[in-house]
């Protein structure tokens, strides 16, 4: 972390100068904002954490709660959202504080008695090595609390504005904030007062029953749900062995648990098998109460008990598998005309069930998506066409998203003697490991992603895939890093430059590709305002074939040491050697002849290509810089 180059920071680093309308920001809620997010959910929290960090666009984020979630609903953090929180400076305090999932137990019945459950086998939750970051467990409300943190205390001190409902909306294509959105108090003393707030732009965040979703005339379609689970977060005397590990129960003929222990100690979820729910049900499976939940839960667990001390949180729900026609307020036979105004993330946009752990961190990475693509068109670096990579991106997700559910909670759902093997179950939890985990996304070429002509390159870094981490060595003080985790999320697009085999400073095609970034007029760099830090919009990395003690850091080209902040001073830590037994070389596919990863502000790949390639790195850019940008 750097936080002198503007002088000597003796407070918290982590909190950051207040800046642009961070200055005197008021309290009450303005008529006119640039971006207006509807709802204080993981996609909201963490499109407000991303907007703040710009400080001259106003955001704002109403919630219709009189103040921050205490319970949440989601409690699964995969690894993939762990390297996002990353990214936003709190991945190591929200790991300290969750539970941590190493394995997953499998019990079904025993083969000798039916009527008896027993340990059928064990899966490591991450054999592959998919992530140096764990798979997690902790309350929603946590989650939240994190991303505030990184919003109130970023240049623009955002914080939500509770007590406000949405109530409608209007696109009215009239000036520069054409969103009409209707609010009323929803608490407080003025509660009931009514407020109209004009945006450029509205995400809507508010869930399943997403009144943003209706008023751009987005429908939901899928299955109808005809299976439904009894939830319940418990403190609990049983004589279960498992109690604190993970499982997946199966039992002869009273159906199945999800097992999910939580942070904390003490404290975990069952989801309990409450049977398919009958066509003419109209929804009283929802009455289900909690003694006939935990009394299911017993019959599972025969012949261990569990004896409920304490409930924390309950519901009931159906399995339902719904996704909208789009994710924005353009109509089909607008897309490629119009702008989107409006978008919609997460449960808004798509519903599945609670058992894969994906809707908080599906929701997270929609929130992601659009939120550095509104700071870019606002802040004037691209043009508005890029908005419509959204929708067309993450609705492709969100599909894979629901197909993969269908089969899991399928298979949960299934009899003992309906499987063709009693290691079935743990064989599809070991085989897609990946999915869960977050890392099976694939962005298909478009205007933000790259072909794969060059993919050879580098072939531990696929395009339109998040990019995976590796050590490296940084130069200037010999700290073995993880080179992902130096990217943070400040809205900046990556171009790691993974150099030939020449030593630095020496001619070679990193040196020639230095000197092009630095000068020529189709480099991105020169997109970058007068008066910025050359690295302002371009975060430019190297990575020597060589280890650190060989490597002169005073021969390797300015462009990676770019000079920042007001005394103009050398940023040194942008350049990296390899670190023995772990060359990422060699743990990434990369070509000893070099290559260029560019990696986009949400972290995921975008383009791989020669060292020699400044044209199609130029071409590549040049549609996602804005007319403005490249005066």
């Amino acid at each position: 972390m750097q936080f002198h180059h503007h002088g000597y920071v003796s407070g918290d680093p982590r909190i950051e100068p207040a800046a642009g309308v961070g200055i005197d920001r008021p309290e009450e809620l303005p008529e006119q904002v640039d971006v207006l997010i509807v709802g204080s959910g993981p996609a909201g929290m963490l499109a407000a954490a991303q907007l703040a960090e710009f400080p001259n666009i106003n955001t704002r984020i109403i919630e219709r709660r009189a103040g921050r979630l205490e319970i949440g609903q989601a409690d699964g953090i995969q690894a993939r959202s762990v390297e996002t929180f990353q990214a936003f400076g709190f991945a190591d305090r929200i790991t300290s504080e969750a539970y941590q999932i190493t394995e997953m137990a499998f019990w079904r019945p025993d083969t000798e008695n039916p009527t008896h459950i027993s340990r059928g086998g064990r899966a490591v939750d991450d054999a592959t090595g998919v992530s140096e970051f764990p798979h997690l467990i902790v309350n929603q409300a946590r989650v939240l609390d994190y991303f505030a943190d990184v919003a109130a205390h970023s240049p623009s001190r955002l914080t939500p504005d509770f007590g406000w409902e949405f109530e409608g909306l209007e696109v009215t294509g009239e000036g520069d904030h054409p969103v009409k959105v209707s609010l009323v108090r929803s608490a407080g003393e003025d509660e009931g007062t009514k407020k109209t707030v004009h945006a450029k732009y509205v995400i809507g965040c508010d869930g399943a029953r997403s009144k943003v979703r209706s008023a751009i005339g987005c429908t939901m379609a899928g299955d109808k749900a005809n299976h439904a689970w009894g939830v319940m977060d418990v403190l609990a005397k049983t004589d279960f062995p498992d109690i604190r590990t993970k499982c997946a129960i199966q039992s002869h003929d009273g159906g199945s648990i999800l097992l999910i222990p939580r942070e904390g100690g003490h404290l975990f979820r069952m989801y309990v098998d409450l049977g398919v729910v009958p066509e003419d049900d109209h929804g009283k499976v929802r009455t289900t109460s909690i003694e006939e939940v935990i009394s299911r839960a017993n019959d599972i667990l025969h012949p261990y008990t569990v004896d409920v001390r304490h409930v924390a949180w309950n519901s009931v729900y159906e399995v339902g598998h719904r996704l909208t026609d789009r994710f924005d307020d353009v109509a089909p036979d607008r897309i490629g005309i119009d702008a989107p105004r409006v978008f919609i993330t997460g449960d808004a946009c798509h519903t599945h069930s609670a058992k894969a752990g994906q809707g908080m961190n599906v929701s997270m990475q929609d929130g992601f998506n659009i939120a550095w693509k509104l700071a870019h068109v606002l802040e004037g670096r691209s043009p508005e066409s890029l908005l419509s990579t959204y929708s067309a991106e993450r609705q492709v997700v969100a599909k894979n998203l629901i197909d993969f559910d269908k089969e899991w909670s399928t298979m949960m759902a299934k009899k003992p003697e309906e499987f063709d093997t009693p290691s079935e179950l743990e064989d599809f939890y070991v085989a897609t490991a990946e999915f869960p985990a977050g890392f099976m996304t694939e962005y298909a070429p478009s205007v933000v992603t790259g072909e794969t002509t060059h993919q050879e390159l580098a072939t531990g870094y696929p395009v339109g895939k998040r990019f995976k981490s590796a050590m490296a060595s940084r130069v200037c003080d010999t700290n073995p890093l993880h080179l992902g985790h130096q990217a943070t999320a400040d809205g900046r697009w990556r171009i790691y430059v993974f150099a030939d085999e020449a030593t630095a400073g020496a001619d070679s095609p990193t040196t020639e590709l230095a000197e092009w970034l630095t000068v020529a007029p189709g480099s991105p760099l020169a997109a970058t305002p007068e008066g910025m830090d050359l690295d302002a919009w371009f975060d430019v990395r190297v990575i020597y074939q060589q280890r650190h003690e060989d490597i002169d850091i005073n021969a390797v080209p300015k462009v990676f040491k770019p000079e920042v902040g007001p005394f103009k001073l050398d940023y040194l830590e942008k350049v990296f050697g390899v670190v023995p037994g772990e060359d990422i070389f060699d743990e990434r596919g990369i070509s000893r002849k070099g290559a260029i990863v560019v990696v986009r502000p949400d972290q995921y790949v975008s383009h791989v290509l020669p060292l020699t390639a400044t044209d199609e790195l130029a071409a590549f850019f040049a549609p996602l810089l804005a007319v403005e940008a490249m005066k």
